[in-house]
């Protein structure tokens, strides 16, 4: 056998194809790589260039701009920010009221406007919580207590280049369940009677069943005594009454004893005679300004005998 015949020579070929064959991966792959990190370079010259990026979105704040015994309106700042050079639009707002994991309202804002170019909005997204579908569903939420919330929203954009996007947003805080102030009519104190006009100061008892203060600022009222009405108005009074509390108030008023009839006679005979307030009081809360209904009905009141003290007994 020649030395032409000799395996060795045959491993060196196949030796010089197999590195040629490597050589031209190595210089494939090289190539590919040298493409992908020139088209990478280009992309990020381009997005420098015309300033593509996403848009950012925080929650700035939650406002109550009403609240009252039957709803609570609430106003959600969401500001968006888009750093892009063209407007882009806020295709959909999906937006989530939870209460330690249980939903109390969701909602869907479609086509919710534009963001300028390199600008930034703030957008409002209203939201009403009804109480009374809140005590139906969730039993252990007692009226005059605080229910801790989570505000979640989804926000998605549809960014040039980039493409549809979702921005999640997450804030939390607290909601009252206002229940209404209890009222009673403590005692009469009668400064002058005549048949004519009497003059009086009802001292009335309010008690604030809430788990928060209330800066009691004004009281509009309107009182009864046997079915007739003896006069109503609004008194600006300052009084604080704390959370699960109890503040007096002073009311004077006047009234014609002669209006009331027989009833009048069975006050001076000692016998009872039905009265009745209703109204409401402004307050400033926690949560903001409230307007809360007071009102009382089935009371019993009579005049003092002859040696006792000028007041009016109240029951």
């Amino acid at each position: 056998m020649s030395s032409s015949d000799k395996p060795e020579v045959v491993e060196r070929d196949v030796k010089d194809e197999e590195k040629k064959d490597k050589d031209k991966e190595e210089g494939k792959g090289g190539f590919i790589e040298k493409v992908k990190d020139f088209i990478h370079d280009i992309g990020e010259k381009i997005e420098e260039a015309i300033g593509f990026g996403k848009p950012t979105a925080d929650v700035t704040g939650i406002h109550i701009p009403s609240i009252n015994l039957e709803k609570a309106e609430l106003v959600v700042d969401v500001l968006i920010k888009n750093p892009n050079p063209v407007p882009i639009p806020l295709v959909d707002i999906n937006y989530l009221i939870e209460s330690d994991g249980r939903k109390l309202v969701s909602g869907l804002i479609p086509d919710a406007g534009t963001i300028h170019a390199h600008g930034q909005e703030t957008v409002k997204i209203p939201v009403v919580l009804i109480y009374e579908d809140i005590k139906n569903t969730y039993h252990d939420i007692k009226p005059g207590s605080i229910v801790p919330y989570r505000v979640k929203v989804d926000l998605l954009v549809d960014v040039p280049v980039i493409g549809r996007i979702t921005i999640p947003l997450e804030k939390t805080g607290e909601i009252p369940i206002p229940y209404k102030p209890d009222v009673d009519l403590e005692k009469i104190h009668f400064e002058r009677f005549s048949f004519e006009e009497t003059v009086a100061v009802l001292h009335l008892k309010l008690e604030n069943k809430n788990d928060f203060d209330l800066g009691l600022t004004a009281l509009d009222y309107e009182i009864w005594l046997a079915g007739v009405s003896i006069g109503g108005a609004e008194l600006t009074k300052s009084a604080k009454i704390e959370k699960s509390g109890i503040t007096y108030i002073d009311i004077p008023f006047t009234f014609r004893p002669k209006d009331f009839g027989s009833a009048l006679w069975d006050m001076i005979r000692g016998k009872g005679t039905g009265y009745s307030i209703k109204g409401n009081i402004d307050a400033e809360t926690p949560f903001g300004a409230m307007k809360l209904p007071i009102s009382k009905e089935g009371g019993t009141t009579r005049l003092k005998k002859d040696g006792d003290d000028d007041d009016d007994e109240v029951c």
